[in-house]
């Protein structure tokens, strides 16, 4: 039997943080209501002491959310917790999501503190918040670059004071696969009660490794992927939850399944980029507009002959109706006749012939050839036809 994953989306609360994004709450509802369709396990909804807004967001989400866990961040601090507590009460699965910074630099520049009283206040802040709510989840930021014995004692002791998650962030996208891996297997195998926990995964995709840190701390023992929505989120953004999904629903030999409905993944991109008024890049791996299109004249023809020559997953899959074949200059003769029996106009091979010497020319003139292009080709080619 396959692991289940569990997918945390964290859009509305790390994803809301890129400067121009933010959302109202009704804007926020939409896109929880979208999350909890789509099949995510939690939704991070905001940071309720950060501003009365987030606040309200989080509270409306709580009431409009009932079949997966609603989760409110907070800082180590006991206002914080309480605040993240009232604004969850009425969540039907509620969730406080405290931490604080478990490597050097954090604790000896950010908090000009010690690592011992670090220790300390993260176990009384999870103390604190299991007084509100019994699902208490840990984060211990930034400890891509954490020591991992040390790392290691924090984890015990929030999962002592009663942490039912552990958080293991690299906060700076700065560890590459294999190095993260192994930190999630040093915990697995130096925290005696790491069992009494869900360990997840929380990547920052600053160096673009994101995606590849979370899978490969899932392989080594996590259990909860951290992302977002078109992998938004602060600097160059957090682990796509798009990328993660198809990556286990393609590779049935990781032997893990989430509850994630793939079909509603287009939709769900589109609608956070719209909300968000930010444009998804066309090279976007799954849901870029180039994602399932095909330019090149040798990729066209393998993927006419059989689409697994060039496509790995079925659009389908994800919610995009169909692969496309686009017509540039780089575009073989296969490509353009199966452009025109697509229009409904059948070329014959000496008439492919000469009018492909003559899509090349308008092509280089045009970058790009749409179906009435065509037509105007094969109408100049001396046959009249109906539109």
């Amino acid at each position: 039997m396959s692991k289940r994953v569990y997918i945390f989306d964290t859009t509305l609360r790390d994803g809301e943080q890129v400067p121009g994004c933010q959302l109202n709450t009704d804007e926020k509802i939409i896109v929880a209501k979208a999350l909890e369709e789509l099949g995510v396990d939690i939704i991070e909804a905001g940071f309720p002491i950060s501003s009365p807004a987030d606040f309200k967001s989080v509270e409306a989400i709580s009431k409009n959310v009932k079949n997966v866990s609603v989760c409110a961040l907070s800082r180590a601090v006991k206002k914080d917790i309480d605040c993240a507590a009232e604004a969850l009460q009425f969540a039907k699965h509620p969730r406080i999501h405290t931490g604080i910074g478990s490597s050097d630099i954090h604790i000896h520049h950010k908090f000009k503190s010690t690592r011992e009283k670090i220790l300390s206040q993260g176990v009384d802040a999870v103390k604190w918040a299991k007084k509100s709510v019994e699902d208490v989840e840990f984060y211990a930021e930034d400890a891509g670059r954490a020591n991992n014995i040390f790392l290691a004692q924090m984890v015990e002791a929030a999962i002592d004071a009663g942490a039912t998650v552990i958080n293991i962030p690299d906060t700076t996208g700065y560890c590459l696969p294999h190095e993260y891996g192994k930190k999630i297997n040093f915990l697995m195998e130096n925290v005696t009660n790491i069992h009494k926990a869900i360990i997840a995964v929380h990547c920052h995709n600053d160096l673009g490794l994101s995606t590849a840190n979370s899978i490969s701390g899932i392989q080594n023992g996590a259990s909860q992927i951290e992302c977002t929505i078109n992998g938004i989120g602060e600097r160059a953004g957090n682990t796509s939850l798009e990328e993660c999904a198809m990556i286990i629903k393609s590779h049935a030999d990781l032997n893990f399944h989430t509850n994630i409905d793939t079909s509603k993944i287009s939709g769900i991109s589109k609608l956070v980029s719209k909300l968000m008024r930010m444009n998804v890049q066309p090279n976007k791996a799954i849901v870029g507009s180039n994602a399932f299109a095909h330019s090149s004249g040798i990729h066209q023809d393998g993927f006419l002959k059989n689409r697994n020559t060039y496509e790995i997953i079925n659009p389908e899959d994800v919610g995009v109706e169909s692969s496309s074949i686009i017509l540039t200059a780089r575009s073989g003769r296969a490509a353009l006749y199966y452009r025109f029996s697509q229009i409904g106009i059948n070329v014959l091979p000496d008439e492919l012939d000469r009018l492909y010497s003559k899509f090349l020319i308008e092509a280089d003139r045009k970058k790009l050839i749409t179906d009435d292009d065509l037509i105007s080709l094969y109408e100049l080619h001396g046959i009249k036809i109906s539109k």
